[in-house]
């Protein structure tokens, strides 16, 4: 297994752009973790397998435990109604979406840029700094007025500002920040000893710059930071900074019942909304996590994907073989792709289909 991983590493560096770390673990044994490519360009230094990266939409698996940290205590139900518990009214979003909408995709709410509608992330902060946006509450105005796609409950779309308002919930509940609580609650009791909220304007040991493809039509391609592409620290949605080791430490802490009881840790770790039927096989929506069933119903795989410019991450947990795979890049590289071909490696199912 592991030649073949690294024949497939080594020619997506050369061939497709992959720079940043690839972590395959089975059971307590490391197959692959190495780096590729530069933490920084202008310097020319290397990455290697400590370094830290933005993981973008991945931070919701860490939302959704924090959430779930709350409901394990009783402080929230998954059916507590957002915006009344909030004490928010005036707003395009309905009284009746609750935790568990929020968690599964399910809420309907219109989203800051609708991604799934083509919209660009990017655009957001061509008349608004994206500097001004830094805390969780700051998200409010990109989105709290614009049409719901469907009632609560009534169909399934992949929404970020829902973890915003899932961030909120938590920060009322605790009186703190959504970072101090993920770093308190979630990072130090996981061993997360890499994880952070680094800031793009402030300074953290072992951080990769990250970098936006600029092809350019006389075909010359150009590396340009991705500073001005989304807001400057991470928040409930996106932009932690972790290492390939970070995320599988969490799962681990989640499935040992670390963070919180087993029946939580169980409800975070399962499948809730099936989102569709694809060849012999289910995609289902969990809490942030997204699953692949197969027809015997069986959790082929569970994980988390994210993308933002210059930033591709894919963290893939495959239970029938106790193997993590994680793939954390720093400059924009289909890191998709690249999962698919090592799909096959750690799963029969892949293989049969």
């Amino acid at each position: 297994m592991r030649d073949n991983i690294q024949a497939i590493i080594d020619r997506y560096h050369a061939e497709e752009d992959f720079s940043g770390v690839v972590l395959v673990r089975q059971g307590d044994e490391d197959i692959v973790h190495e780096a590729r490519g530069l933490a920084h360009r202008g310097f020319g230094i290397p990455n290697t397998v400590d370094t830290r990266f933005d993981n973008a939409s991945v931070t919701k698996i860490f939302t959704a435990a924090a959430t779930m940290q709350l409901v394990d205590r009783g402080e929230i139900a998954l059916d507590t109604r957002v915006m009344p518990f909030l004490g928010i009214e005036g707003t395009r979003i309905s009284d009746d979406v609750t935790v568990y909408h929020l968690l599964t995709h399910t809420s309907g709410i219109g989203d800051d840029a609708d991604e799934e509608a083509g919209e660009d992330y990017e655009a957001l902060f061509v008349d608004k700094p994206n500097y001004s946006i830094r805390e969780t509450r700051d998200f409010l105005p990109s989105f709290v007025d614009k049409e719901p796609n469907f009632a609560p409950g009534e169909g399934v779309r992949y929404n970020n500002v829902g973890f915003i308002l899932l961030g909120l919930v938590i920060e009322q509940v605790s009186g703190l920040p959504y970072r101090d609580v993920v770093r308190e609650r979630i990072f130090a009791p996981a061993g997360m000893i890499g994880a952070d909220f680094c800031a793009m304007d402030g300074t953290c040991q072992n951080l990769a710059e990250h970098y936006k493809k600029i092809e350019h039509e006389d075909g010359g391609v150009e590396w340009r930071k991705n500073i001005y592409s989304y807001p400057p620290i991470g928040d409930p949605a996106g932009g932690a900074t972790v290492t390939a080791r970070d995320l599988d430490r969490f799962v681990g802490a989640i499935a040992s019942g670390m963070l919180m009881r087993d029946s939580a840790s169980s409800q975070l770790l399962q499948p809730q909304v099936k989102e569709q039927d694809f060849r012999d096989g289910e995609l289902w929506n969990g809490f942030a996590f997204e699953f692949t069933r197969d027809s015997a119903g069986d959790i082929v795989r569970f994980g988390k994907d994210g993308i933002n410019a210059g930033v591709a991450s894919f963290a893939t947990w495959f239970p029938q073989r106790d193997i993590t795979c994680v793939l954390l890049a720093n400059q924009d590289c289909n890191v998709w792709a690249m999962q698919r071909e090592l799909n096959p490696l750690f799963s029969d199912w892949y293989r049969a289909g």
